[in-house]
């Protein structure tokens, strides 16, 4: 297939097509007057590289999976090096959390200070009423019922 239909196909573009080949992630074919040839395969690969995009991995972090497939494996996911990469995320993913955690406690502490400074610890409004859909909140009084 043509790089315009591998495009349309999987919803990027051409250019991105381009840069990926230029990366080394995608390696077309040349028909007999020059134009890019895709297979099944190149399919395969860009698929493998957006559902890993869609995961927060960066193009160059892909690597592993696209030449897990181009090894000739099933998925890109059937190799040491891409278990490692999917270690490696997720180790990342653990030093945001944490790393928001400890912002959302200062947060909190903030709060509680401010609060306590204005005199206020007025509860706020609930952001979704499960009273309304009959749910455990709607045996519960409510501070104005109360």
């Amino acid at each position: 297939m043509r790089i315009g239909d591998l495009a349309q196909r999987t919803g990027t573009t051409t250019r991105a097509l381009r840069y990926y080949e230029s990366r080394g992630l995608l390696t077309a074919g040349r028909d007999g007057n020059g134009y890019r040839d895709y297979g099944e395969d190149d399919l395969r690969v860009l698929r493998q590289i957006q559902v890993l995009q869609g995961l927060g991995f960066e193009l160059e972090d892909t690597r592993p999976f696209v030449e897990c497939l181009q090894a000739g494996h099933p998925t890109g996911d059937a190799c040491p090096a891409s278990l490692d990469a999917y270690r490696r995320k997720l180790a990342e993913l653990d030093r945001c959390i944490a790393d928001l955690q400890h912002v959302r406690d200062s947060l909190q502490r903030q709060l509680g200070r401010a609060e306590a400074e204005s005199g206020t610890t007025a509860i706020p409004a609930p952001l979704c009423e499960l009273s309304s859909l009959g749910g455990p909140a709607a045996s519960v009084p409510t501070q104005q019922e109360s």
